[in-house]
C-alpha cells in the first residue's frame, strides 16, 4: 500500500486548486497529469516548494506536476481524495491477456514458493528415507514428516493464498487471512463432516465443502473481497473505518465465501478432477501426456494441488497411481534440464548461477525456483520443456506406467514405480524420463541460439560491465541532458543522464536487472540493476497520449533481462506523425546514491553512463 505518500496526495490536490478544480487525473511513468477546471487556481509557487515534488509544467491544457518514478503510488492515494476521470480512450485501459493473467498468477504464488519448497523437499528426503528402508511408511516419524511437517503447508495454502491475494488486489492482507481462517476453522470441518443442513439466519444454506488445500476457492473469494473493500472505503466515514468496515467486510464475504464463491471455486476444481478421471478411465495414456505438457502451467496457477490428490485417491482405490505421477516426474525432470541447459548458454554470470541451483533443486523434485526464475522469463526453455515432459508422459502412458507409493516427483522418486512383483514399471519410467530430458535438452539447446543475447547488442559486444557501468539502450545521437525539450528531464529534476535521438525504434537493457516499472502504455521502463542502479528509459515526449500505440513491449514488470536483451520495440515514424518528438532519455533515477554521473557523448565503443560513489 502507498500511506506513505497520503500527505503528499493531500497536499498536491490542495495545491492544484482542491478537488473541485480537478476534471481528471491520470499518471504516466514520472507525473501526475491534470486537468483543472482553472490552472490560476492552482498554486505553482507552492507546489515548486513542496517536498516531493520535482517541477510543475503547463502544457496544452495539461497541467503535469512532476512526482518521479513512484508516481503510482501517488497516484494511488489520489485516487481517495478525488474523482478520477481519465480522458484516455478505452485503448490505454489495461486489457484482460494470458500476459495480464500470468501477472495476476505469478504475484499470487510466488510469495509463497519458499513455503511450498520447504513442504516439497520435506517430502522429498521422506521419500528417499522409505526407499532406502531408514523407516517405514507406519512409523510414527513418517507420521509427523508427512501429515505435519509437509501436509501442513499444503492444508493451510488456503490462508497463504489469501495474503498474496490481498496483496495483489490491493486489498487488506490481514482481513482477507481472517476470512481464510473462517473457512479453514476445525469447527466448520466438524459440521462438513457431521453432514447435516447449515442454514445462516435459517434462510441462507451454505453448502458443507471441506476448503483444506483447496486453491480456486480463496483466490475467487479474496477477488470479490477487494472490492466490496473499496466500495465499503468510499461510503464509511474515516471516523468509524476501524470498526465498522472489517464487521461488514466479514459479515458480508464470510457469507458469501460458504453461500456462493466457495462452493462454485469448490465445484469448478471438482469438475478438472471429475475430467482427469474420466481420462484416466477412458484414455488412460491421456493423463501422463497432458501433465507432462501442462505441469509446468499448472504449477504456476497452483492447479497442480487440485489435480495431484486424484493419484492418491486412485492409489487408494487401485493400490497405483497413474494419474499424476508419471506425467509429473516427466515434466520435472524436463524443466530442470531446461535451466540446466540455460546455464550452460546463458551469457549473463547472474542468469548462469540462478539456473544452475535451480537446476538443481528441480532435479530434486522442486521446480518453482526454476519455473519463475528462468524458464518463464526466458519463454524458450518453458516450450522445451512443455514438448519434453509431453513426448516422456506419452511413453509412459502407452506403456501403462504407474508408481505404487506417493513421494516427491524427483530424479530419487524412480523406485516408487517398483511394484506388483515386477521391476518394468521401473523400467519404463526410466525411459520416460530420459525421453523427456533429451528431448528438452535438444530442443533448449536448439532454440537458445535464436532466443539468448549475446553479450550485449550493437556497440557493447566487447564490453566489459561493471556495477557502474550504463550500456546504450537505444542507437541514435547522444546528447547533453539539458537539451531534452521537456523541463522536467532538461533541468535534472529527475536525475542525471542524457538525451538520444533514436535511429532505431528499438530499447535494449543496458545492463542486466531486473524491470523494476513498465508503464501499460510501454512508452516508459524502469530497470534496476544487480548492484542497485535505478534506470528509467523515457521513450518520447508526451508519448503517454499515444495510448501504447506504435510500442511493443517484448518484457513485463519483474522480469529479469540481461543485457542487450530487447525490451521494447517502438515506430519512430508513427511517433512523428502523431506529432510528438521522439528524443528519448536515459535517467539514473537514484543519482543521489552517486557521487557522479559521466556521460559519454562521443564514442559509441564504450559505455554511455558511468557512476562513481
Amino acid at each position: 500500500m502507498s500511506k506513505k505518500y497520503e500527505q503528499l496526495a493531500q497536499d498536491v490536490i490542495k495545491k492544484v486548486g482542491g478537488k473541485e478544480n480537478v476534471i481528471s487525473v491520470y499518471h504516466c511513468a514520472t507525473r501526475l497529469r491534470f486537468k483543472l477546471v482553472d490552472e490560476n487556481n492552482a498554486d505553482k509557487e507552492a507546489l515548486l516548494a513542496q517536498e516531493g515534488v520535482s517541477t510543475v509544467i503547463s502544457n496544452s491544457g495539461s497541467y503535469q506536476v512532476v512526482i518521479g518514478p513512484h508516481v503510482a503510488d501517488v497516484f494511488e492515494e489520489i485516487e481517495k481524495l478525488v474523482d478520477v476521470k481519465t480522458e484516455k480512450d478505452d485503448s490505454q485501459k489495461e486489457k484482460f491477456s494470458a500476459s495480464s493473467l500470468f501477472d495476476f498468477i505469478s504475484g499470487v504464488f510466488m510469495p509463497i514458493i519458499p513455503a511450498l519448497s520447504g513442504a516439497g523437499m520435506v517430502k522429498a528426503v521422506l521419500a528417499i528415507l522409505v526407499v532406502a528402508n531408514v523407516i517405514s511408511t507406519d512409523s510414527q516419524t513418517y507420521f509427523l514428516l508427512n501429515n505435519i511437517f509437509a501436509d501442513g503447508v499444503f492444508y493451510f495454502l488456503p490462508m497463504m493464498l489469501a495474503y498474496t491475494t490481498a496483496q495483489k488486489m490491493k486489498c487488506n492482507p490481514i482481513l482477507a487471512v481472517a476470512v481464510a481462517a473462517m473457512m479453514m476453522h476445525p469447527n466448520w470441518s466438524t459440521l462438513v463432516a457431521t453432514g447435516e443442513s447449515v442454514n445462516f439466519f435459517d434462510v441462507i444454506p451454505f453448502t458443507l465443502v471441506g476448503y483444506g488445500s483447496s486453491v480456486i476457492p480463496i483466490i475467487l473469494i479474496i477477488v470479490v473481497q477487494s472490492f466490496v473493500e473499496k466500495f465499503l472505503h468510499k461510503i464509511i466515514p474515516a471516523a468509524i473505518e476501524l470498526v465498522f468496515l472489517p464487521l461488514i467486510t466479514f459479515l458480508v464475504m464470510g457469507t458469501l465465501a460458504f453461500s456462493i464463491l466457495g462452493p462454485f471455486g469448490y465445484i469448478l476444481g471438482q469438475y478438472l478432477a471429475d475430467f482427469f478421471m474420466w481420462l484416466s478411465t477412458n484414455a488412460s495414456w491421456a493423463p501422463p501426456l497432458l501433465i507432462g505438457l501442462t505441469c509446468p502451467l499448472m504449477i504456476m496457477i497452483g492447479l497442480h494441488n487440485a489435480v495431484a490428490p486424484l493419484g492418491v485417491v486412485q492409489m487408494t482405490n487401485l493400490g497405483y497411481d497413474g494419474i499424476w505421477g508419471p506425467g509429473n516426474i516427466c515434466s520435472n525432470m524436463a524443466v530442470a534440464t531446461a535451466a540446466a541447459v540455460v546455464a550452460l548458454r546463458a551469457k549473463d554470470k547472474t542468469s548462469r548461477q540462478l539456473a544452475t541451483s535451480s537446476s538443481i533443486t528441480a532435479y530434486v523434485g522442486i521446480t518453482e525456483p526454476a519455473l519463475y526464475g528462468v524458464v518463464l522469463p526466458k519463454k524458450y526453455p518453458l516450450i522445451a520443456a512443455m514438448i519434453g515432459g509431453a513426448c516422456g508422459g506419452l511413453f509412459a502412458g502407452l506403456t501403462g506406467t504407474h508408481r505404487f507409493a506417493t513421494g516427491s516427483a524427483s530424479i530419487f522418486a524412480a523406485p516408487l514405480y517398483i511394484g506388483d512383483n515386477t521391476m518394468v514399471y521401473f523400467y519404463n519410467i526410466i525411459i520416460a524420463i530420459v525421453i523427456s530430458v533429451v528431448i528438452t535438452a535438444i530442443l533448449t539447446f536448439v532454440l537458445s541460439f535464436k532466443y539468448e543475447k549475446k553479450e550485449t547488442e550493437s556497440s557493447s559486444d566487447e564490453l566489459s560491465i561493471d556495477e557502474g557501468t550504463i550500456l546504450t539502450p537505444v542507437k541514435g545521437e547522444v546528447m547533453s541532458l539539458d537539451k531534452a525539450e521537456d523541463e522536467a528531464f532538461a533541468t535534472g529534476a529527475m536525475g542525471d543522464g542524457v538525451v538520444i535521438l533514436p535511429s532505431e525504434g528499438k530499447v535494449v537493457a543496458p545492463f542486466s536487472g531486473t524491470i523494476s516499472v513498465l508503464f501499460p502504455t510501454k512508452h516508459a521502463i524502469g530497470l534496476t540493476s544487480d548492484s542497485g542502479v535505478e534506470v528509467l528509459i523515457h521513450i518520447g515526449m508526451n508519448t503517454v497520449e499515444m495510448n501504447g500505440e506504435g510500442f511493443d513491449a517484448k518484457v513485463k514488470q519483474g522480469d529479469y533481462v540481461e543485457v542487450g536483451q530487447t525490451l521494447v520495440e517502438f515506430d519512430i515514424d508513427k511517433i512523428k506523425n502523431a506529432g510528438f518528438s521522439t528524443q528519448t532519455m536515459v535517467i539514473v533515477t537514484n543519482t543521489a546514491d552517486y557521487e557522479s554521473v559521466s556521460a559519454n557523448f562521443a564514442d559509441a565503443s564504450k559505455p554511455l553512463l558511468v557512476l562513481s560513489r
